[in-house]
């Protein structure tokens, strides 16, 4: 018979008791076989089992996650958002042949078409009750051309400030452009820190971004003005370096709401800035200015001296404390991009008075209103 020599540790097995003399030593080795045979099978089953629980646990991580329900809550009526459906606010000024500003006018006076479409009238406010906070940007040309100009429209700037504001309730902001827009001061009815942004101006810049001032502001600022809002831009150059062009300064005015009045100080202020020819004859720069601030409702004033740049700035002030506000919804509910033109007449016979509001207005989701 081959015997079989296992070798085995110290320890690793219990002792076998040595076999008498009448058992054979074939036995022995027999019962000594066996035990190793069994010790080798629970080794080799431990292990298996270990490798299939960690194989089965290296499966349920690679599996997602069972997503827990979220629970549906019930309505609450009186916290439910409300979305109101978009009203158009229409600032109009009413003047006479000879530039003055109409009052006394009511809300059947004005007949409001939007794509040649009447629309009902939602409120009207007349010039004398006209209590909405004003809010008005103010942008300063400090382009290389106004270098000799920037006292005297710091000087009509600030005048015009101190005019238009009422403490507690109006808001102004200053700003300048050139080849860069800084804002100056933030919208404030604080008259000294004003003071102290405008007359902080002590430089030019190297262009004039005159297109991207007005975009970034009335994106930036005027969209969320809670009151009646303007821009008063004083000027006197082409618009040299702007990404945006005249058409999306229109555009954006007009979803906005804001108004656009612009002094142009072109005819160099009584001819006492060397290189600037004196006039007010209108080149396509001027043409531009017109036709933005026409857009939007506002007007555009060429000054030839000191004396018609301040006569410029009051005509504003007054002009902002004379208009009649006026709010339709559209009939026209569809926020499709595409353009509403918007006009308003009198609805009787009152002489040769003018109406001036802004044209229209693109009709796009940007300018949806949420609140209650």
């Amino acid at each position: 018979m081959k015997v079989l020599n296992l070798r085995i540790r110290k320890g690793q097995l219990p002792k076998v008791r040595r076999a008498s003399n009448s058992q054979p030593r074939n036995e022995a080795c027999a019962l000594v076989l066996n035990k190793n045979m069994h010790r080798l099978f629970w080794i080799v089953g431990t292990l298996v089992t270990v490798l299939s629980i960690v194989v089965a646990s290296g499966s349920a991580q690679n599996q997602p996650r069972p997503k827990t329900p979220v629970p549906t809550p019930t309505p609450d009526p009186s916290q439910a958002e409300v979305i109101n459906i978009r009203r158009v606010r229409l600032p109009i000024t009413v003047t006479d042949k000879k530039g003055q500003f109409v009052s006394g006018l009511v809300a059947n006076d004005f007949l409001v078409l939007e794509d040649k479409v009447p629309q009902k009238i939602d409120s009207f406010t007349s010039e004398e009750n006209n209590n909405l906070p004003l809010y008005v940007g103010v942008l300063m040309d400090t382009s290389p051309s106004t270098s000799g100009k920037i006292k005297f429209e710091q000087e009509s700037a600030m005048n015009f400030i101190q005019t238009v504001v009422r403490p507690r309730r109006d808001r102004v902001l200053f700003a300048t452009f050139d080849h860069e827009v800084n804002l100056r001061q933030d919208f404030t009815d604080r008259l000294e820190l004003l003071d102290k942004a405008v007359y902080g101006v002590k430089k030019t810049g190297e262009q004039t971004a005159l297109y991207d001032a007005i975009w970034q502001f009335c994106d930036q600022k005027m969209r969320s003005a809670q009151g009646r809002r303007a821009l008063v831009v004083i000027t006197d150059g082409v618009d040299t370096y702007s990404r945006a062009d005249i058409n999306d300064a229109i555009d954006i005015a007009q979803r906005t709401e804001t108004t656009i009045f612009a002094v142009s100080t072109k005819a160099g202020l009584s001819s006492t800035v060397v290189g600037v020819e004196a006039g007010t004859v209108k080149n396509k720069a001027d043409k531009d200015l017109d036709r933005m601030c026409d857009e939007s409702g506002g007007a555009a004033f060429f000054t030839g001296d000191m004396l018609s740049l301040e006569r410029s700035f009051t005509k504003i002030s007054k002009e902002l404390r004379s208009q009649y506000l006026i709010t339709y919804r559209p009939t026209n509910d569809k926020y499709d991009g595409s353009y509403r033109r918007v006009e308003v007449k009198l609805t009787s016979d009152r002489g040769n008075l003018k109406l001036r509001t802004k044209k229209g207005y693109k009709a796009v989701a940007d300018a949806v209103r949420t609140g209650s």
